[in-house]
């Protein structure tokens, strides 16, 4: 994910779109009060901790290798031996420097019948370069990326594994975008172009798998697995979904994760769910690290080669799942 402020034209897109984003479509009509309330199931960090884990032993997933073609087949497995019907969108797009990326978009539909829906997605690719690396000689080579990709996957795929024998009462949509992470970097000299980021969430938005897909809102995990981790209010979520977000962090606090779950206004962060929103105007939310003292606005390790397992928190992965669990099963 990428941490620059937007530009002035991008700016000016937002506040044009900005009266959408104040609802988050929980509406509380009759038919949602009359629904008995969900028992939240129990997240399990350590589940969590092994997807992630399994993630990373492919080594670098970076479109057009192997190792990208491998994790993919296994992220579509586990959902659909989770009991999702699985589509797996295959694309091509352009990045920064021309490359053609062979891309898979891997989306779970849980109770897919149902048009009342909610969207939980996450990036499942690394980055192609270690641009902070604090090694020169080490900057063009890809990253394992366990907290900056696979962190929120894992965490989503432990929320999957529950969705089965425990549905809940809308819909649930789990999507791995793919070239999250393949945007212009920052060790090199390469003339700016726009939208270089996020390349499989603008290829899905502009061909969504539905035909009119929507859903009430959306959750973008990103980087949720560091130890000490802290979830600022990040601000294209405040004004895309504000009443979300307070939601979310509310949530958080009741469950007493308020440890993880800062309350503070955090960075403007262009994510997947800038063009999940952008697209199809889903009010959408990112949960993701924001370290303000940083030189980055994240960990030392952010684009570097120490982003490996060691960085892996088990109390920070059930912080978030067992939040965005207690939101979906509390949606009536």
């Amino acid at each position: 994910m990428n941490n620059k402020l937007i530009s002035l034209g991008v700016i000016a897109m937002v506040f044009g779109i900005i009266s959408c984003g104040q609802s988050t479509g929980r509406q509380t009509t009759a038919n949602h009060q009359t629904k008995p309330d969900l028992t939240t199931p129990v997240f399990d960090a350590d589940s969590a901790y092994h997807y992630i884990d399994t993630q990373v032993a492919f080594g670098p997933r970076v479109p057009n290798t192997p190792e990208h073609l491998a994790c993919a087949e296994y992220l579509a497995e586990k959902l659909e031996q989770f009991g999702a019907e699985v589509i797996v969108q295959q694309g091509e797009v352009r990045a920064f420097d021309n490359t053609i990326l062979n891309i898979r978009n891997i989306i779970g539909q849980f109770q897919p019948e149902k048009n009342d829906r909610i969207l939980l997605f996450a990036h499942w690719d690394t980055r192609p370069f270690a641009d902070h690396d604090p090694d020169p000689a080490l900057r063009n080579k890809p990253i394992l990326g366990a907290n900056d990709g696979a962190s929120g996957v894992g965490v989503l795929l432990e929320i999957a594994r529950h969705l089965k024998e425990n549905p809940t009462h809308p819909g649930i949509d789990i999507i791995f975008f793919d070239a999250e992470d393949y945007g212009i970097p920052d060790h090199i000299q390469v003339a700016y172009k726009p939208d270089t980021w996020c390349l499989g969430s603008q290829f899905w938005g502009r061909n969504p798998h539905r035909k009119n897909y929507y859903a009430r809102f959306g959750i973008l995990l990103d980087m949720v697995g560091a130890k000490g981790a802290q979830f600022y209010r990040e601000q294209y979520s405040m004004q895309f979904a504000p009443r979300l977000v307070d939601h979310i962090w509310n949530t958080a606090a009741r469950l007493g994760f308020s440890a993880w779950f800062n309350f503070g206004t955090g960075g403007m962060i262009t994510d997947d769910h800038v063009y999940v929103y952008k697209h199809l105007r889903i009010p959408s939310v990112n949960i993701i690290q924001y370290e303000p003292a940083s030189h980055t606005s994240f960990g030392h390790y952010w684009h570097t080669h120490q982003d490996t397992m060691d960085n892996i928190d088990r109390n920070t992965l059930k912080a978030v799942g067992q939040t965005v669990m207690e939101v979906i099963y509390t949606e009536k």
